[in-house]
């Protein structure tokens, strides 16, 4: 599966995103969680990151400090894995 993260904002309002082919239960159980998580509700802070997260054509969209673990996992695996 594929998986693009996408970040903005930020106090330097600088954009990052990475992109990675994913396989394996790990990648999966995460990507299921994520795209049924709720954690897009709820607006971002000033100077706070937003993020875009796409899994195999599917986006969601959340911000600091709205992210479930799942999201934060997640962002955090691809912008590492994906650079």
């Amino acid at each position: 599966m594929r998986i693009r993260v996408r970040r903005t904002g930020g106090f330097a309002g600088i954009e990052r995103s990475a992109e990675v082919e994913a396989d394996g239960p790990g990648w999966e159980a995460l990507a299921a969680a994520v795209l049924a998580g709720d954690g897009a509700a709820g607006r971002g802070v000033p100077d706070g990151f937003a993020y875009e997260i796409t899994i195999d054509g599917r986006t969601v969209r959340c911000a600091d400090p709205h992210l479930t673990e799942a999201q934060r996992t997640l962002v955090s695996r691809v912008l590492r894995e994906g650079a």
